[in-house]
């Protein structure tokens, strides 16, 4: 997944992530450079999801611009 990417389309992807998953909030949302483990841990200790699960899910989000 290209970091890049995800910085420059979080807005658009973080609002469909919290569409799919109305429990999360913006803090567990928040994107720091180099720390896209860290965003998948949170979203995968919310969800219950595996992280293969979270990791394609924002795939697709960044994926539908």
């Amino acid at each position: 997944m290209n970091k890049l990417e995800i910085k420059g389309n979080w807005n658009i992807a973080k609002g469909k992530l919290k569409q799919k998953w109305g429990q999360l909030t913006d803090d567990d949302l928040d994107y720091a450079e180099g720390k896209f483990d860290e965003l998948v841990d949170r979203i995968q200790k919310r969800t219950g999801q595996t992280k293969e699960e979270v990791e394609r899910s924002i795939q697709h989000a960044l994926d539908e611009r």
